[in-house]
Parts: structure tokens; C-alpha cells; sequence
């Protein structure tokens, strides 16, 4: 964020005051909107500092296979950009929330409220009113960040203002191969949190920590005026602790969290809150144990002499 900004913000603090952090992801309406708020409590419950809310979009790049069959249950429930506020609108959490969605989304948030639809495709929504209606939105119903996966840092001017006038972070994704002017660019743009990608590709749990994960904590040491996060394919505590342990000021995991929404779904809310309130705990803990291996040990005094 700017040198000139005077707005606190809630996700930076979040971070530092929850150090290491745990980030979650959920995408809203899997399998309902009603399920989600349920879910989202469960996160909050388990230790979740900061919780991504996905606004489904039906076109989603950046993401594998776990995440868009959630974003298809989503849209196949009828979750549009109404019902996904008025969502956010209604939960009361410790962690702050964010949304994650594509751009599309956000220039034709009112158009495509007023004409009812939801998950529009890319085709019908060129030429919309703009960045400043979802912003105001998102600022109103309580959310503390945004996250746009397909929007270029060298394009996000208008977002950035928006979310400045609002208060809110604007969060961008670093890959492995970022590096030069691009990555100058990028980290003097985001705010809250840069969203380390772990590995090139897209989201997906994996049963290892990438190489890269190290290379890129390694490359954004310098950049130390805001914290860097790390996800894709993060779903065990041992990531947890790896990831901490290499630099990070936090973890992102998102499939392995949706997986379970998929698992348990069917059997009701009860079993998949209480699957994600526990998966919090493992990822928390794991977080803070590689958190306490970075920690030096005290110095042990000599002993006085007789």
C-alpha cells in the first residue's frame, strides 16, 4: 500500500498479530449458500486468521480440477453476485474475509446483477460500468481484501484506486517465474499480503512442497513492507511447517479444504464443518511448529563461577 495511505489494514494486521498466519478458501455456494456460512464458521472455529470466499466465475484459468468442479456445484446451485454478499453480508467471523474472483466479475458486477445472472460468461461481459460498484459492495458488506487471479498488475490501476478509496487490500498472485520489472511492478502494488504461488500450474493439493516454494520466499526477502504468503497444493500440516520454516509469513490452502466439502457434502453440513474445523487445527498447528523451528534459542547464561 502507498506510503500516503492512512487506512489500517486488517489483513496485514491479522497477519502479524496471528503470526504465522493461516489463510483458507471455500468457494461460496458449494453446495449451497447456506452451507458455506456453516463452513466458514467451522474455519473460523479451527484457527483460520484470514478466509478467501470464491465468487464463482465460469471461466476460471487459474484454477485445477478440485476447485472448478466447486465452482460448477456453485453456479449449479444459482450463486450469484446477489446472493454472494448478501452471504457476506450475514457472517460474523474474527478472521477477516476476502473475495477471490476473476475480472470480469468485477467490471460487470452491476450489470450482471441487473440482469440476474449468475457465473456470466467472459463473451457477454465487455464494455461494463466498471471497477467501482463491486468494490463499494465488497467495502459495504464487510470484506478486507480482493483477489483477481487473472488481472495483471501493469492493468490494475483503476482496481487499486478503487480499493484504496475503500479501504480495502488488493492482493496479487507472485508465480515462480516472476522476477525483474514485472515483479517491481507487482510488489509495489499489492497490499495485505502477496500470495506466494508455490508452483507453476494451477491450485491443486500435492503430497510435497515445491522447490520453488523456497526459490520465491528466497527472491521476496527484500521486499519486507509487506507479508508473503504461500499456496497451491499446500494440505497437510508438514507443508504448513515447511513453508513457515522457509520464510513465509503464512499458508494458503484451498483444495484440500474443498475436497472436503466434496467428501462430506452429501451426508449434510454438520460432518463437513466439523472435517473443516479440524483440518484448520492440523494446518494451525503445523504453521506454528515450523514457526517455532525458525525461532533461535535463548541464550543459556554461563554459570557464576564459585
Amino acid at each position: 500500500m502507498s506510503d500516503d495511505d492512512t487506512i489500517e489494514s486488517e489483513i496485514e494486521t491479522a497477519i502479524r498479530d496471528n503470526h504465522p498466519a493461516l489463510i483458507t478458501y471455500v468457494c461460496a455456494g458449494d453446495p449451497s449458500l447456506e452451507a458455506t456460512a456453516a463452513y466458514v464458521e467451522a474455519l473460523d472455529r479451527g484457527g483460520a486468521d484470514l478466509i478467501e470466499l470464491g465468487l464463482p466465475f465460469s471461466e476460471p484459468i487459474a484454477e485445477g480440477p478440485t476447485i472448478q468442479a466447486s465452482i460448477d456445484r456453485a453456479l449449479g446451485a444459482g450463486t450469484s453476485p446477489q446472493g454472494f454478499f448478501e452471504l457476506v453480508d450475514e457472517l460474523e467471523t474474527d478472521a477477516p474475509l476476502l473475495v477471490m474472483t476473476y475480472y470480469n466479475m468485477i467490471l460487470q458486477y452491476e450489470a450482471a446483477e441487473t440482469a440476474d445472472a449468475p457465473g456470466t460468461d467472459g463473451a457477454s461481459l465487455r464494455g461494463g460500468p466498471g471497477v467501482g460498484p463491486f468494490v463499494e459492495r465488497a467495502a459495504d458488506a464487510g470484506l478486507s481484501g480482493i483477489i483477481v487471479p487473472d488481472l495483471p498488475a501493469e492493468e490494475a490501476d483503476p482496481l487499486r484506486d478503487a480499493c484504496d478509496e475503500h479501504g480495502l487490500d488488493l492482493v496479487f498472485i507472485v508465480a515462480p517465474t516472476t522476477e525483474g520489472e514485472r515483479l517491481e511492478r507487482i510488489m509495489s502494488q499489492v497490499s495485505g499480503f502477496a500470495y506466494v504461488q508455490a508452483r507453476l500450474g494451477t491450485t491443486g493439493a500435492r503430497g510435497d512442497v515445491s522447490n520453488a516454494t523456497h526459490d520465491s520466499l528466497a527472491r521476496l526477502a527484500e521486499y519486507d513492507g509487506v507479508p508473503k504468503a504461500v499456496g497451491f497444493g499446500v494440505s497437510e500440516g508438514d507443508h504448513a511447517a515447511e513453508i513457515v520454516e522457509a520464510g513465509a509469513d503464512g499458508v494458503i490452502v484451498g483444495s484440500a479444504l474443498v475436497d472436503i466439502v466434496a467428501e462430506h457434502g452429501s451426508d449434510g453440513d454438520a460432518p463437513a464443518a466439523d472435517a473443516l474445523e479440524a483440518k484448520a487445527h492440523e494446518l494451525k498447528a503445523g504453521a506454528i511448529r515450523g514457526a517455532d523451528e525458525t525461532t533461535p534459542p535463548k541464550d543459556t547464561p554461563e554459570p557464576e563461577q564459585p
